[in-house]
């Protein structure tokens, strides 16, 4: 936990001793659930606090403000949004999940951490953005789930006008080049990309921030399964 809370400092962000005890109760269940479940291939403490934790936490980079609500496409085992969660606690927060272990795990995790203002969706987005949460975000975040220009239908028709997507990538941003078309289709302009490397390792990420600039038009996204195979 000392290197957590000094690799969140590096990004700006000062954890209480009850945030990290929060942090230390998710790795410790995040292993536990892992011997049942495949939820991470990262088993290692430090490796967890790096790669997953910090990882999340270095969105405060790029992030404009702290957003009132926030919608994670594809969470997995909670990845970026319990860490945000957890360091701003007034951001309510909607995680979108397919996978029904990982559903339950965070279910569980919402619990066990006493997590407020959270909702756990087991659905796909392409359903849950034609229904009452499109374009009623101020941002929304994604890490590693797909291709940026698949990425950016996943999750632009969840986004408010005037609000912003960031996209966790690693260092090679030449998917930003085949994605300036969904861009454009989808009502979104690239705002700023920021490089990073992640405290404490030689691991590079790429924070992609993306702002909304106008509404998504209604036929977007596509029904299940069709972004990924036909891509803007």
């Amino acid at each position: 936990m000392d290197l957590l809370k000094e690799g969140a400092e590096k990004f700006g962000i000062y954890l209480t001793s009850n945030q990290l005890q929060k942090f230390f109760i998710y790795l410790k269940e995040l292993k536990m659930w892992n011997k049942r479940f495949n939820l991470t291939a990262i088993k290692d403490d430090k490796q967890i606090v790096i790669k997953h934790f910090l990882d999340s936490l270095s969105l405060r980079l790029v992030m404009k403000n702290y957003p009132r609500n926030l919608v994670d496409i594809g969470p997995g085992a909670g990845f970026p949004s319990i860490p945000l969660k957890i360091a701003f606690p007034d951001i309510k927060c909607s995680l979108i999940e397919s996978s029904s272990k990982k559903v339950d795990f965070l279910l569980y995790l919402k619990e066990r951490l006493n997590l407020k203002q959270i909702e756990i969706i087991k659905e796909r987005a392409e359903r849950i953005a034609r229904g009452e949460k499109r374009e009623s975000f101020e941002c929304a975040v994604a890490r590693a789930v797909a291709r940026l220009n698949v990425l950016l239908e996943y999750s632009l028709p969840f986004v408010k006008t005037g609000g912003y997507f960031i996209a966790q990538k690693g260092p090679d941003t030449r998917e930003i080049k085949t994605a300036q078309n969904a861009l454009s289709v989808l009502g979104g302009k690239l705002a700023k990309i920021r490089h990073l490397e992640l405290p404490f390792s030689e691991e590079s990420r790429c924070l992609i921030l993306i702002q909304k600039v106008k509404s998504t038009p209604l036929k977007y996204p596509r029904r299940p399964g069709i972004p990924k195979k036909r891509p803007l």
